[in-house]
C-alpha cells in the first residue's frame, strides 16, 4: 500500500512507476525550503512516496522532522520548493492558488486537532458546508451513509456546543467525507481528545478506510494511534527514515526511540 521511492525512480518523465493515476497521492523528490540565504531552513529534503488508494498511512518523527510540512505539501496547502505532488491524475505542485482552492474544496478532506466547526450551524449544516460552498446539491442518501458511518446520525440537528469533543470530531470527519474526496488528511486528529475517545475516533478512521475505500494520511506523535494505520512513514530532518507495515505500538515506539537517540 505504501511505496518509498528513491531519487532515481522519482524522475519527471515518470519512468519506472505506474503513473500518478495509479495512486491517491504521489510525491516525487519533494523539497521545501523556508526563507533564503543564511536563514534558509530545509523542512523537506527530496521526499518521494506513493500512497495507494484505500490505504491508511501514518506519518511520525521527532519534533522538527518535517511532519506538518509533509502533510501540507501533500494536501496542496503549501507549495514545494522543488519536486512534484500529485493527487490522483492531477499535479498540485505549480497549480494556481485558484485551482488549488477548488481541489481542496472538492477533492480533499481535512481533519484537524481543532474541529473547526461553526458554532452557529447544526451538525448537518457543518457537514454539508463544503457542498454548499461549491454550489453542489447534497445527496441525502450519501449524507445519511456518512453520518451513520461516523456514528453521528442521531445528532444532526445539534450545534457543536451541544456535542462532546468526540462527537464534534465525528462531525468534522463526516464533513471531510461528504464530497467523496480522493484523500483525507488528518493532522493530530485525536490531540484534543481523551485516550478512550481518541481510540474511538481512530477506529472510525480505520472503519472508513476498510468499508468505504477511503485513503487517509495522518500525522501523529502517538505510537498507539499510529498502529491503527496500514503503514507508518518515519521522517527525520526532513528526510524519509524508513517505514513499517502493519506495526504494533511497541514496534513503532522502538523505532521512534532509536531515531531520537541518534
Amino acid at each position: 500500500m505504501l511505496r518509498l521511492l528513491n531519487r532515481k525512480r522519482a524522475t519527471k518523465d515518470g519512468a519506472g512507476h505506474a503513473g500518478p493515476a495509479a495512486h491517491a497521492v504521489r510525491m516525487a523528490a519533494v523539497s521545501k525550503i523556508y526563507n533564503s540565504g543564511e536563514g534558509a531552513v530545509t523542512a523537506l529534503d527530496g521526499v518521494s512516496v506513493e500512497l495507494a488508494r484505500g490505504s491508511f498511512t501514518a506519518v511520525m518523527g521527532p519534533s522538527g522532522s518535517g511532519k506538518s510540512t509533509f502533510l501540507h505539501c501533500a494536501a496542496g496547502l503549501d507549495q514545494p520548493t522543488s519536486g512534484e505532488v500529485w493527487l490522483g491524475d492531477e499535479e498540485l505542485s505549480g497549480a494556481s492558488e485558484a485551482r488549488l482552492t477548488v481541489i481542496r474544496r472538492d477533492r480533499i478532506g481535512f481533519v484537524f486537532q481543532a474541529y473547526n466547526l461553526l458554532g452557529s450551524l447544526t451538525a448537518k449544516q457543518n457537514i454539508t458546508l463544503p457542498m454548499l460552498l461549491a454550489d453542489r446539491t447534497v445527496d441525502a442518501a450519501h449524507l445519511h451513509e456518512v453520518a451513520s458511518a461516523v456514528g453521528i446520525a442521531g445528532h444532526l440537528d445539534r450545534r457543536p456546543g451541544q456535542l462532546s469533543g468526540g462527537q464534534q470530531q465525528r462531525v468534522a470527519i463526516a464533513r471531510a467525507l461528504i464530497t467523496h474526496p480522493e484523500a483525507v488528511f488528518a493532522d493530530e486528529p485525536t490531540g484534543a481528545l481523551d485516550t478512550q475517545t481518541g481510540r474511538q475516533v481512530l477506529g472510525l478512521l480505520r472503519h472508513v478506510v476498510d468499508t468505504m475505500g477511503q485513503t487517509v494520511l495522518m500525522v501523529t506523535h502517538d505510537p498507539v494511534i499510529a498502529s491503527f494505520a496500514d503503514s507508518v512513514v518515519f521522517l527525520a530532518d526532513g528526510r524519509l527514515a524508513g517505514s513499517l507495515n502493519n506495526p504494533s505500538p511497541a514496534q513503532i515506539a522502538e523505532r521512534m526511540t532509536n531515531m531520537e537517540e541518534r
